[in-house]
């Protein structure tokens, strides 16, 4: 697994708007755990994404 960049409040991707998710395959599956890596990875106690 990876662990991703963290991005911080203020940095404008955080106000892009996120196209939905139709299928959950492998690769959302896969997304999903690395942002569970590397929240744990940096003591975080939450998610949010675009």
């Amino acid at each position: 697994m990876a662990k991703l960049n963290i991005v911080k409040d203020g940095d404008p991707i955080l106000r892009k708007k996120s196209r939905p998710v139709e299928v959950i395959d492998e690769r959302i599956k896969t997304l999903a755990a690395d942002m569970v890596e590397t929240m744990r990875a940096a003591n975080g106690c939450g998610l949010a994404a675009v």
